[in-house]
């Protein structure tokens, strides 16, 4: 399936969810990820803030989980078309950009690269790691910065069912999936 039809058809039954299923899902997602991940404090996180009029992904459970730990946090901002990456602490102030994203107020990018996770947003993830985002192609330049070592962990309510036809040679592939009943990952084939 093209990515067009994958991302069209995502948003629709990502839509089709009620506030409390995305909320419980989102628990279960947080769930298997410190299960499987076991983050530690001192450890340094990229996570995402959640779009709600997309029903995302609620990572403040993540966040607010992270920050209590003592573990480093840093959030993407949009600059000049291009994903920065800002730390933010519990006192952080945030705004809403132009396409209605919660971001910190700050403009500063961390210069951090070598992230222990990073956790990514999606519509939909294949079999082989390779995602669909919203298009915009900010995540796959992000990842080209950041260091090899670090993981680049999707999170997604629906497990992998179709390929992905329109793969590009510019893409680059997840290493984990987390949903809310598996941790898939494409480091050499599910675990």
């Amino acid at each position: 399936m093209l990515k067009a039809e994958l991302r069209k058809k995502y948003l629709n039954k990502r839509k089709a969810l009620s506030n409390d299923e995305a909320f419980v899902f989102s628990e279960k997602i947080f769930t298997n990820f410190v299960d499987y991940f076991k983050p530690e404090s001192g450890q340094k996180i990229h996570i995402f803030i959640p779009i709600e009029k997309f029903n995302e992904i609620n990572t403040h459970i993540f966040i607010d989980y992270f920050l209590t730990r003592n573990i480093r946090v840093f959030v993407p901002k949009i600059v000049d078309m291009k994903l920065i990456s800002v730390e933010i602490f519990s006192e952080t102030q945030f705004e809403i950009n132009n396409w209605g994203i919660s971001e910190p107020v700050s403009i500063e990018d961390s210069g951090i690269s070598d992230f222990d996770f990073v956790i990514t947003p999606l519509l939909y993830c294949d079999v082989k790691g390779n995602r669909v985002g919203y298009g915009k192609g900010f995540y796959d330049s992000f990842f080209e910065s950041i260091s090899e070592d670090s993981k680049k962990i999707g999170v997604n309510y629906f497990n992998p069912d179709e390929c992905i036809d329109d793969v590009w040679k510019d893409d680059i592939p997840l290493d984990y999936l987390v949903t809310p009943t598996d941790v898939l990952s494409f480091k050499g084939g599910f675990e």
